[in-house]
C-alpha cells in the first residue's frame, strides 16, 4: 500500500487527524484541485486529505473540478480513496447522525464532466464498468470499524447525486424514493465514476443530517439544520476514518 486519499465533504474535511501535516500545492492536466493537498500520517500510515469544496467551502457542488481532484490524489501516489459526505435521508429508518456505507449510486447530475475520456483512440472506445462502483474491500473495512465503534450505521445504501446547489422539490424527493434511493447528496456519483475510471479503489461513508423534504410532518431541509447535525456528529466520522485506515494498513501487511 502507498498512500490513502481522503476526500472530505461538507464539514467532514478536518485535516487535524494528520500527524506531521504539510500542505502541497499541485496542478494536474485537468487544472487545479479544490484545495492544496494536506499530507501527513494517521497511525503511521501515509494519508492525503483533500477538501472537496475548497479550504473555506467556496466551491458549489457543480463547480468542483472532480477530475482534477481524483487526478491529484492519483498523481500523489494514493492507492485507495475514502470519501465522506453529508446526505439527506430518504428513508425513515436512516436517522439523523446515522452513517451509511454506500454501495450504489444513481446519477441525476446534468452538467458535469463525468469522464477522463474526451475522445477515444481510433477503434478503441473506453466504457468503464460501473455495476459495483464502491470497492468491496474498503466497504468491508468501514463496516467492520462501524461495528467495533458501535455506531448507528447502515451497511449499504443507494445514493442519488443531484446537481445542486439547490435542494430537491418535494416531487423530486418522492421520485427519488420511488426509484429506490436511500440517501441524497450532490457529489458522490461523480467522484465514484471518475475514481473507477482512474483505477483507484473508492468507498464513501455518508452521514445523514436531514430528511430532505419528503417528510411532511417536519420542516424541509435547511443549511442551518444540516450544520447543527454534522457539527455534533463529525467526530464520529473522524474516529471511523482513523480506525478504518489502521484496519486497511494492517490487512495489507
Amino acid at each position: 500500500m502507498n498512500q490513502i486519499g481522503i476526500i472530505g465533504g461538507s464539514g467532514l474535511d478536518n485535516p487535524d487527524i494528520l500527524e506531521n501535516q504539510r500542505d502541497l500545492e499541485v496542478s494536474t492536466v485537468w487544472g487545479a484541485p479544490s484545495a492544496p493537498l494536506k499530507i501527513g500520517q494517521v497511525a503511521g500510515v501515509d494519508v492525503v486529505v483533500l477538501a472537496r469544496h475548497g479550504s473555506a467551502h467556496t466551491l458549489p457542488p457543480s463547480q468542483v473540478n472532480y477530475r482534477a481532484n481524483i487526478q491529484a490524489l492519483k498523481d500523489a501516489g494514493c492507492s485507495h480513496i475514502l470519501a465522506t459526505t453529508a446526505v439527506g435521508s430518504l428513508r425513515a429508518e436512516i436517522g439523523r447522525g446515522h452513517l451509511v456505507i454506500i454501495d450504489q449510486f444513481i446519477d441525476f447530475t446534468k452538467q458535469r464532466r463525468m469522464s477522463f475520456h474526451e475522445s477515444f483512440e481510433p477503434h478503441h472506445p473506453v466504457h468503464a464498468p460501473m455495476a459495483d462502483p464502491f470497492d468491496a474491500g474498503l466497504r468491508a473495512a468501514l463496516i467492520a470499524s462501524c461495528k467495533d465503534l458501535r455506531f448507528d450505521f447502515h451497511p449499504k445504501g443507494t445514493v442519488v447525486t443531484i446537481e445542486g446547489p439547490r435542494f430537491s422539490t418535494r416531487a423530486e424527493s418522492n421520485m427519488f424514493r420511488s426509484w429506490g434511493a436511500d440517501i441524497i447528496n450532490m457529489s458522490i456519483a461523480t467522484e465514484a465514476a471518475l475514481a473507477n475510471e482512474a483505477g483507484l479503489p473508492y468507498a464513501a461513508v455518508a452521514m445523514s443530517t436531514d430528511y430532505d423534504c419528503w417528510k411532511t410532518d417536519e420542516a424541509p431541509v435547511t443549511w442551518a439544520a444540516i450544520l447543527k447535525v454534522f457539527n455534533s456528529n463529525a467526530q464520529k466520522v473522524t474516529r471511523l476514518l482513523v480506525d478504518t485506515i489502521t484496519r486497511i494498513a494492517q490487512s495489507s501487511r
